[in-house]
């Protein structure tokens, strides 16, 4: 009902704004009204990726529905209305139960939902059938004609482009959540995900039970280490992807060797930084999440490493004094520092949008 093209753009920025990030859009396609008499209705299928939950799904897109003017009408009849949002398939979850079935019990009989996902993706199986999308749009009994429309919805997507820029160093605080971070706009954009090996190293353990000791072999194996996993993934750049992520930039060596070695050490690993960095490629965009050293406290406590129970607060208030400092002395204008404190990227889609509009400001 209404303008029929609106209301679907509407529903898509909706989704993208509540429920995950967009895929692909399919075509639009003109249809006649299914099950009762009535004006034609447009449609189209979207791909998402989210980390909703199925019922939490249903519940934000039937608030999408209502916001668009959806009013449900308690006799189950079909009628018109201005906007109608299906679950068709969750990847291949097969799921029954009193407020959603999904894949959809009645998608095979409708070339309205078949012909969009064939556009979508062709060979997606449906995990009760086994058949693939074109096997069920061609022995499907609905002969309904289908007109495909020469407008095509925009996707939100486009508005938070990542991939203009090639390389992409997430940068903070331990705990500050830059792995989660780097993870989620990788996948959301397929970009190339480097993320620091830190699990492999042996004396990162040894260094929180006895810093004084294990100091120097910690930032020299750190220091080899990232130098020869960014030779290895930026130098050869991945023609598949688009830009590359990191959860760090190879000037934290610097930063965490400044606070941790005595002068002499650190006057020496800083030579040996700058002869093997010299010619590494440097990131499009350095971002910096700010968090506070009780948020710090609490993420470190809640994902559980045994060596970083120990981490005290004047050490990560001195490491956010270095990264301040490193920052401070840096000429360029492709450092954004984004205060995370008050922010719940993981659970909240805003606060995630949020972060990326002030990226890609």
């Amino acid at each position: 009902m209404g303008n029929r093209f609106e209301n679907l753009q509407g529903a898509v920025a909706q989704l993208f704004q509540e429920v995950g990030s967009i895929v692909k859009i399919s075509s639009v396609y003109e249809t006649p009204a299914l099950g009762f008499e009535g004006e034609p209705f447009l449609n189209c299928a979207v791909w998402l990726q989210t980390d909703l939950k199925p019922s939490k799904i249903l519940k934000t897109i039937l608030r999408i529905e209502k916001t668009l003017g959806r009013s449900r009408n308690a006799s189950k009849t079909y009628t018109s209305r201005p906007i109608d949002i299906d679950i068709i398939f969750i990847d291949d979850l097969v799921l029954n139960s009193e407020k959603l079935t999904v894949p959809h019990p009645q998608m095979a009989k409708r070339k309205f939902v078949l012909q969009p996902l064939a556009e979508l993706n062709s060979h997606l199986i449906h995990p009760v059938s086994h058949k693939n999308i074109i096997k069920l749009l061609a022995e499907t009994t609905d002969e309904s004609a289908l007109q495909k429309q020469s407008k095509w919805l925009s996707n939100p997507m486009k508005d938070f482009n990542i991939s203009e820029y090639n390389y992409i160093a997430i940068e903070g605080n331990i705990g500050a959540g830059k792995t989660s971070l780097a993870a989620k706009i990788a996948q959301d954009f397929n970009a190339k995900l480097i993320l620091e090996r830190f699990k492999d190293n042996p004396f990162l353990p040894k260094f929180y039970e006895d810093p004084a000791r294990y100091a120097f072999p910690l930032e020299m194996s750190f220091l080899a280490d990232r130098y020869q996993q960014l030779v290895d993934d930026i130098t050869q750049f991945d023609l598949f992807k688009e830009s590359v992520i990191a959860d760090y930039d190879v000037n934290k060596s610097l930063i965490f060797a400044s606070i941790t070695l005595p002068e002499e050490e650190y006057s020496l690993y800083k030579k040996l930084f700058q002869v093997m960095h010299k010619d590494l490629p440097k990131p499009d965009v350095y971002v910096y999440l700010y968090q506070n050293t009780e948020r710090l406290l609490e993420n470190i406590k809640k994902r559980g490493r045994k060596y970083e129970q120990s981490i005290q607060a004047e050490y990560l208030q001195k490491l956010n004094a270095g990264y301040i400092e490193f920052i401070k002395n840096q000429h360029t204008d492709n450092i954004k520092i984004i205060d995370i404190s008050e922010m719940e990227f993981l659970k909240k889609r805003a606060d995630y949008l949020k972060i990326l509009k002030q990226i890609i400001a």
